[in-house]
């Protein structure tokens, strides 16, 4: 059986990916399906971005396996994510231009959420970076 070394990036990269998927079904299932601390510690969370946040976990793990496999379809993958985070994050700024409530730390995790995912992106998609 071959074995092929993995460059630390793809490492980085691809745990970085899973890990940030595994928590954020977490926090996010603990709050939709849980009525307990979390969902009274979560505040005035908005809905869609709570529903899109927890499901996108489920693909930043699938993307995360897809880029330690160094699989041909990972870029595109992370560039989905990436949109429909900046997507989501932007009607969450129309929500709450209208009035709507939310959490400071909304904002913080989709800044965080769409930076991640962005330089994912763009790493993940350099030519140099497929080969290696």
């Amino acid at each position: 059986m071959m074995t092929t070394k993995r460059p630390a990036w793809v490492w980085i990269i691809a745990i970085t990916a899973v890990v940030f998927g595994v928590i954020t079904i977490k926090s996010g299932g603990s709050v939709l399906f849980i009525d307990g601390e979390a969902r009274r510690a979560a505040g005035n969370y908005v809905d869609f971005v709570l529903w899109f946040n927890f499901f996108a976990g489920f693909f930043y793990v699938i993307t995360g396996i897809g880029i330690w496999l160094r699989k041909t379809w990972a870029p595109a993958a992370a560039i989905s994510i990436a949109v429909l985070t900046l997507l989501i994050f932007a009607t969450f700024g129309i929500h709450v231009f209208y009035g709507g409530e939310y959490e400071q730390r909304t904002v913080i995790a989709m800044s965080l959420r769409t930076g991640i995912w962005t330089a994912i992106s763009l790493i993940i998609s350099m030519p140099q970076r497929r080969t290696r």
